[in-house]
């Protein structure tokens, strides 16, 4: 069964084939992992959303009409639902900060301490990039890891995100730009 192709597996999962449905899992769990992480940070909440990814899927498997290749349209559920949890941490984080009413310089000391990098002497590039990434919105991240990190050419981009290829252009300039600000504000070299 695991050298059935996208299309079978999808029917027999329409028909409700758990076996069907952990191949197909196994099968793309690297892919939504990578996407996911890359918009969210290792962690539990990105293997939630990771999971949560594959759930809707498997709920909402007819509203899959084949269109897009099935790896796309992971992706682009990966990247709603993540965008969705980085607009949830935003709304905590300022209700925090509201009710916190810390200085920039106490929530400073406190994203130190809260940061278990910090600790750590060296990081490698990937991980300094990663952070990076962390600090930008939310719709120039995800044209960044689509394009630079899951290797998706602009249209493909335009066609995940359903943007035009200008925007994911204009988007992507914007997003590299602040990027490099990012890096070269936290002290490393470009």
């Amino acid at each position: 069964m695991k050298n059935l192709s996208d299309e079978n597996l999808i029917e027999l999962i329409r028909q409700r084939s758990h076996q069907a449905f952990k191949i197909f899992i196994e099968r793309y769990e690297k892919k939504v992992a990578n996407t996911v992480i890359n918009m969210l940070g290792n962690g539990d909440v990105a293997d939630d959303v990771g999971q949560e990814v594959f759930i809707r899927f498997y709920n909402n498997i007819n509203q899959f009409k084949g269109k897009s290749s099935i790896g796309t349209y992971l992706t682009r559920i990966a990247i709603n639902l993540s965008i969705n949890e980085l607009k949830r941490q935003q709304i905590k984080k300022s209700r925090f900060v509201f009710w916190g009413n810390n200085s920039e310089e106490e929530d400073e000391k406190f994203n130190k301490i809260a940061d278990p990098t910090i600790f750590t002497e060296r990081v490698e590039n990937a991980d300094i990039v990663n952070k990076a990434l962390q600090k930008l919105e939310p719709k120039l991240k995800t044209v960044v890891v689509l394009r630079f990190i899951e290797g998706y050419d602009t249209r493909e981009t335009s066609e995940i995100l359903e943007i035009p290829q200008g925007t994911v252009l204009s988007r992507l300039s914007r997003g590299l730009q602040k990027l490099k600000e990012i890096l070269l504000k936290e002290g490393y070299e470009i």
